[in-house]
C-alpha cells in the first residue's frame, strides 16, 4: 500500500533516475509525476528525444512534464507550485543523484516544503549496477565520452559482464558514469508494462560525444 505521500521523480530516461523511482516506489511512495528539464541554451551529453521520454512514461503508467529551462531551480519550482495550485498533493521530490548535486536539491526542496527521497546516495557505484541488473531492468548506453569509449558502445546493454569489460577498456571510468563518461536509456524493467525495443537508430559525434540517436521505436506488449 502507498501511504508515504505523493512525490515527483527528476527524470532523464537514464537508470539512476529509474532505479530512483523504483526505489521510492518499493518505500511506499506513490509517484504522480516524473518531471524532465531540457536546457534551452546548451545541448548537453544527456539530450534526448522526447519521443523516448514519453514512451517510457507510457511504459510506466506515469505521466511525464517536460519543460525547456533557463534557470533549473527556477523551472522545477514553477512546475511544483503549478500542481499545487491546480490541487495536486506533491509532498515530495525523488532524484537519482549518487556524489553530486545535493546541495540544489536539498535547497529546492527545503523552499518548497518537499521531502527530499535520495535513494542511491553515496551508494558504491558497482552496487548500483549490481542492484539494476538484479531488479530486472534492461539499460543500453545511449552517449559515451568519445575520448573514452569508442561508438561500439553505443547501444550497449548493462549485464553481468559490463562492469568487468568496462574495468578492462578502461580502470579509470566509474561502473555508473558518474563523471559524465556515459548516459544510459531504460528500455524496460520491473515497473515496465511494455518493453521498448529500437528499430532505427544512427551513430553522430556531437561535442565530444558519440550519440546513438534513435529515430524509431516500438513498445512490446509484456
Amino acid at each position: 500500500m502507498n501511504d508515504k505521500g505523493r512525490v515527483v521523480v527528476s527524470w532523464t530516461g537514464g537508470k539512476d533516475g529509474c532505479l530512483a523511482c523504483y526505489g521510492a516506489i518499493s518505500e511506499g511512495f506513490e509517484v504522480s509525476y516524473l518531471l524532465n528539464f531540457r536546457e534551452i541554451q546548451r545541448c548537453g551529453s544527456h539530450d534526448i528525444n522526447p519521443d523516448l521520454l514519453y514512451a517510457q512514461a507510457e511504459a510506466l503508467g506515469i505521466p511525464l512534464i517536460q519543460k525547456d529551462f533557463i534557470s533549473y531551480e527556477q523551472e522545477f519550482k514553477k512546475v511544483i507550485h503549478d500542481l499545487r495550485d491546480s490541487g495536486e498533493k506533491i509532498e515530495g521530490a525523488v532524484f537519482g543523484h549518487i556524489e553530486t548535486h545535493r546541495n540544489l536539491v536539498d535547497r529546492i526542496c527545503g523552499e518548497l516544503s518537499l521531502e527530499l527521497i535520495m535513494p542511491l546516495w553515496h551508494r558504491d557505484s558497482e552496487q548500483v549496477i549490481n542492484n539494476l541488473i538484479d531488479s530486472g531492468f534492461g539499460v543500453i548506453l545511449l552517449s559515451v565520452k568519445a575520448d573514452l569509449l569508442g561508438k561500439e558502445w553505443l547501444g550497449r546493454k548493462i549485464d553481468e559482464n559490463f562492469i568487468y569489460d568496462l574495468k578492462n577498456h578502461n580502470p579509470s571510468i566509474d561502473p555508473c558514469g558518474e563523471n559524465g563518461e556515459f548516459h544510459t536509456f531504460v528500455i524496460d524493467g520491473p515497473l515496465f508494462k511494455n518493453k521498448i525495443k529500437v528499430m532505427e537508430s544512427e551513430m553522430v559525434l556531437r561535442g565530444g560525444y558519440w550519440f546513438l540517436e534513435i529515430s524509431k521505436i516500438e513498445a512490446k506488449k509484456k
